[in-house]
């Protein structure tokens, strides 16, 4: 099946495209985007991959479902395009940020800037109808960006994983901890942000981290 992904993924991907579920769910897809309103925009849904090939990964960021609002999705996790208010998950990741190394609140909630230097920004479900959270759950993507994040552990070595919130957590079992760095916090949602995420410092932990490997650190 010809995907339109980053030509590293489309290589190391080729044998769950050709699954019957990975056929299903483009099936689903399709019509999903001819009968109602979905996000992001069909040519943004894999925008992680096309910003950061496999062997540029440096950091993976999980989240769980894209924006479902008007133009805030654009196949970045946690990220919106400039000109969109913040949503609340980010504004406290970059509230966190500037706690932790002291880099100042950007002017947009854009994070292609971090997509770009090896900063992995993907969610587990890829599409969703708009105003419907969740909407696209349980229909193959998950099982898509299971087989994504094996492919990193596997293929891959000192890559930082930021799992954030019970959901994301679950997925420490499809990465190899003797090769990689997995970091844990509750979700950056104003609804558990306070139990744990601020004040994780995960951002700094994770720039020691790539730096004690002989790795270029993020621009955060």
């Amino acid at each position: 099946m010809d995907v339109k992904i980053e030509e590293s993924w489309r290589n190391s991907l080729n044998h769950v495209f050709e699954q019957d579920f990975f056929k299903r769910l483009v099936g689903f897809v399709r019509y999903e985007y001819q009968n109602q309103d979905v996000f992001p925009p069909g040519k943004e849904i894999f925008n992680a991959f096309q910003h950061c090939p496999l062997e540029a990964v440096k950091i993976v960021i999980l989240g769980q479902d894209p924006y479902h609002g008007p133009g805030q999705a654009h196949g970045l996790s946690f990220s919106v395009k400039a000109g969109v208010p913040f949503p609340p998950s980010l504004l406290n990741i970059l509230k966190e940020i500037k706690t932790d190394i002291g880099t100042d609140m950007p002017a947009d909630g854009d994070l292609t800037r971090w997509a770009d230097q090896g900063v992995f920004l993907l969610n587990a479900t890829l599409t969703v109808r708009a105003g419907q959270a969740g909407s696209h759950q349980n229909q193959g993507w998950e099982q898509f960006t299971d087989e994504v994040i094996r492919v990193i552990s596997s293929s891959r070595e000192n890559v930082v994983f930021m799992l954030w919130g019970a959901y994301a957590q679950k997925k420490a079992d499809l990465i190899d901890s003797k090769k990689h760095l997995i970091l844990k916090a509750p979700h950056p949602s104003p609804l558990s942000a306070h139990r744990g995420f601020l004040g994780c410092r995960h951002f700094s932990k994770a720039n020691s981290y790539l730096t004690e490997k002989g790795i270029a650190p993020i621009r955060w």
